[in-house]
């Protein structure tokens, strides 16, 4: 018998990418899960399901950088904050932080397929009663229109969120005279896109200028103390945390001081959360 849940969670995270680079990604969980009957004509109660996969999820992979560890240029390292990642392609990245901010894969790169496999493979370990074999499926949202992904850490968050480089995939709806602009929803999202948005509070340097010119964003946090330097040329710099929240609403400033109109930014956080701003030129 075979019991299955679709959208059962979803998956936050931001990986590595021998092409892209530090890329944010949001998942879609399905699960499928095999066993025999109870007494109570039931494999595992609906109820049960959710929270026991979610919670080793959220535990595990979720809100983490995703490293594959023998991609080309990928180095890891012990590290006084924790674990030190270096990469060199296709641009160069440092990022220190605490061991449970990062998973490690020994893979040359990550796709979905082989990582709901892992991850399967880790929830077998201590299956429920009468589970013989559980099957995932991430997937990414649908999404008709615009969509960017991002990469960020918010350090005042008090849950993983604060882990220095975790990220999303989002939709971004902009509206102007209560009509969506298509167009400059495509035009902001290409800008956003696979960035590292950053709180100006928390940059602490920028490389020489002999050199390709870089930023370094450190703080402290609740889980340890983290640090990130990438290319100044991957990143955005918010005067704010970069909150779904101050993210909405920075949006919605710029756009209507560009265009010189009234402006609604909807901008998402993931799979179907997110921040409504409005502003004036």
């Amino acid at each position: 018998m075979t019991l299955f849940v679709n959208r059962l969670t979803q998956l936050d995270a931001s990986l590595w990418c021998p092409q892209r680079g530090l890329v944010g990604v949001s998942w879609l969980v399905d699960a499928e899960l095999d066993g025999e009957l109870g007494e109570d004509g039931m494999l595992f109660d609906f109820g049960e399901v959710k929270p026991w996969i979610k919670s080793r999820l959220d535990a595990g992979a979720d809100h983490t950088l995703l490293v594959p560890t023998r991609a080309a240029g990928v180095s890891v390292a012990e590290c006084s904050e924790g674990i030190c990642v270096r990469t060199s392609l296709p641009y160069t990245l440092e990022v220190r932080a605490p061991r449970q901010a990062f998973t490690l894969l020994p893979w040359a790169e990550i796709t979905p397929e082989r990582l709901a496999e892992s991850l399967a493979r880790e929830l077998m370990k201590r299956p429920p009663p009468r589970v013989s074999d559980i099957r995932l499926r991430l997937r990414r949202e649908a999404i008709d229109g615009a969509a960017y992904t991002y990469s960020h850490g918010l350090r005042h968050h008090s849950g993983n969120c604060q882990r220095i480089a975790h990220g999303h995939r989002s939709r971004l709806h902009i509206w102007q005279r209560g009509e969506r602009c298509p167009a400059l929803e495509a035009q902001w999202a290409d800008y956003l896109n696979d960035r590292y948005l950053v709180d100006r509070a928390d940059i602490v340097e920028q490389a020489e200028p002999e050199f390709v010119p870089s930023l370094t964003s450190r703080y402290r946090a609740e889980q340890g103390r983290f640090q990130l330097r990438l290319p100044l040329e991957r990143c955005v710099a918010l005067d704010s945390p970069t909150t779904v929240e101050h993210i909405a609403r920075w949006l919605a400033q710029r756009i209507a001081e560009e265009t010189g109109k009234p402006t609604r930014v909807q901008a998402f956080e993931g799979i179907d959360k997110g921040a409504i701003a409005e502003a004036r030129p």
